[in-house]
């Protein structure tokens, strides 16, 4: 039986808020420019947690299975739009594939995690259920993120390249199959990066509040590796597949490259 957790009180979690005013100073020292980005982000972050705080509280003390899909549906919607958010392009279809590509990676490794590998009992117990998505929607819209941005970027900047390929009879797929592997290793590399140092250097936020809940370290340890691989297939489909998805709806089937025409400078 773990040994019950310190509770903190919400003097102590100002105290702690009181550290960002480090990061203000090097800003300010530095001249960073940073000072407001940092106010904004410390207040949102803030009222966000309080949300999410509030409704997982409701969620966990209702155990509903609508209750927990609905909330899992919206966590998905939110994180394939945020996706796009974080890239520079635009394209029709952009929204639409990372949305797909978020919401069938995302679900499909949760649904193994609940139903192959955990076994929980129900599937939608609010405690299991709800954290396993979020820990893999977070890194699956960083690799999404990441793959879409160096996507499109490639192709812009080798549009000339591609389309003589493409004027030369190259197939869409000849032209730019260089363009998807890199976006795709590009999307992989923060997670194989942080599976590298995970237990040496760095231990993950949710390995370290186990421990600090008093659970057994080995059975905390248990539960980290498990998560790692399945952020790590969670990242990997959601990258190929949004890769694939932009792919063709920037590539038609005639095999013409459909990028929209690059912005003219600001006057």
């Amino acid at each position: 039986m773990p040994d019950s957790y310190l509770a903190l009180s919400y003097w102590q979690v100002a105290a702690a808020a009181l550290l960002i005013v480090v990061n203000g100073l090097i800003s300010l020292s530095l001249r960073l420019g940073l000072e407001r980005q940092l106010a904004v982000a410390s207040v949102r972050m803030t009222i966000q947690l309080l949300i999410v705080g509030l409704v997982l509280h409701w969620v966990f003390a209702f155990n509903a299975a609508y209750a927990v899909v609905a909330l899992m549906m919206l966590m998905t919607l939110i994180a394939g739009v945020s996706a796009v958010e974080r890239t520079k392009s635009r394209f029709a279809g952009i929204w639409s594939s990372s949305i797909v590509s978020v919401w069938a990676s995302s679900w499909l490794v949760t649904l193994i995690a609940l139903l192959g590998i955990v076994q929980v009992q129900p599937w939608y117990r609010p405690q299991y259920a709800i954290p396993l998505m979020g820990m893999i929607l977070g890194n699956t819209l960083s690799g999404i993120s990441l793959g879409l941005d160096r996507f499109s970027s490639d192709l812009e900047v080798r549009r000339d390249e591609i389309e003589t390929w493409l004027a030369l009879g190259a197939t869409r797929w000849e032209a730019a199959n260089s363009a998807v592997r890199e976006a795709v290793r590009t999307g992989m590399i923060p997670t194989l990066n942080a599976m590298m140092v995970t237990g040496i250097v760095s231990l993950p936020g949710m390995m370290t509040g186990q421990l600090l809940s008093g659970v057994d370290p080995i059975q905390v340890v248990k539960y980290q590796l498990v998560i790692m691989f399945l952020i790590a297939a969670g990242t990997a489909l959601g990258t190929v597949g949004v890769v694939l998805l932009s792919f063709r709806c920037l590539f038609g089937e005639r095999h013409q490259l459909l990028l929209p025409p690059p912005r003219p400078p600001a006057s």
